[in-house]
């Protein structure tokens, strides 16, 4: 079982020409409503690709019921919720321009419950973008710790970022959350990657690097069609925790989180265009080779 903390939320995407300075404006050319939320994004993932996965978050008395409840019934996943009635559920405002560029504001509403939650002690836990202080208990009380700041960043300091990369076993970032944490702690990046046993950068176009037992391997994208990149980094971080829980090594992990993103990609919307297990192999195949028989399931 993996066990995702963080936000489920409602995606409103549009699609902006560029994205404006302070005090200016823009126009919106397109505009969607999606299911969204970094970790419900990455609980659907692990889902889809076959996996048991229990998703901790917060939702409003608007989510009952609704079509996103719905669906996630649908999927099978299983859910521990702190229900704050009187709230919205957590809804994301995101404006990709079209140099694939992106700003996002993001409304707590429901999520605020983390922030007096008792936190769950789990086996296996990975802990997508969520309050900082709950996020560090989960990650204190657990046995294995999966860390992923996204960009709740900013809302880390420097204490908190030090207890919960000093309880990760995996770290997961992109490039602009690296530079941020290691503003944040007063490090290196190479001081950064040497606190973590595996650490995976995302690269947006260039691909993605894994750092573990200190070698370093970069993994190259799978060329698709981009539509959108939003749920990008969700979909590579589901993909490789399926892999992981299975026993596969951490670099054909990278693979298939690159994999499963590529499907994730070529459709607007994080969880519109999810791949199960068999669809992911067949395109690991095309790219990366024979995936080796599944070696057991591993943490």
């Amino acid at each position: 079982m993996i066990h995702i903390v963080g936000h489920t939320a409602i995606d409103n995407i549009s699609r902006v020409p560029h994205l404006p300075k302070a005090n200016c404006s823009t126009h919106i050319t397109d505009r969607q409503i999606y299911f969204g939320g970094g970790a419900a994004n990455i609980a659907a993932g692990i889902a889809m690709l076959g996996e048991e996965v229990t998703l901790h978050s917060c939702i409003g008395g608007d989510f009952s019921g609704s079509g996103y409840d719905q669906w996630m019934t649908r999927l099978g996943i299983q859910r521990e919720f702190f229900v704050v009635s009187d709230a919205h559920t957590p809804t994301a405002f995101m404006f990709t321009d079209d140099n694939g560029d992106q700003m996002t504001f993001f409304e707590w509403g429901a999520s605020r419950a983390f922030a007096s939650a008792e936190a769950p002690g789990l086996p296996f836990v990975h802990m997508a973008t969520a309050d900082p202080a709950f996020n560090c208990s989960v990650a204190e009380k657990s046995e294995f710790v999966s860390f992923d700041p996204g960009q709740d960043v900013f809302w880390y300091n420097k204490e908190q970022l030090h207890s919960i990369i000093d309880n990760a076993d995996i770290l997961f970032a992109n490039q602009h959350e690296v530079r941020q944490m290691c503003e944040t702690l007063g490090i290196s990046r190479q001081q950064l990657i040497a606190q973590v046993d595996t650490a995976v950068f995302t690269m947006s176009g260039d691909g993605s690097t894994l750092y573990t037992r200190g070698t370093e391997h970069v993994i190259p994208v799978v060329p698709v069609t981009l539509a959108d990149p939003t749920g990008a980094g969700d979909s590579y971080r589901a993909g490789f925790l399926s892999a992981y829980v299975r026993g596969y090594a951490p670099l054909t992990c990278c693979k298939i989180g690159t994999v499963t993103a590529s499907f994730v990609v070529e459709h607007v919307g994080c969880q519109t265009h999810l791949p199960d297990w068999k669809m992911m192999e067949a395109r690991y195949r095309q790219n990366f080779g024979l995936l080796e028989e599944q070696p057991g399931k591993g943490a």
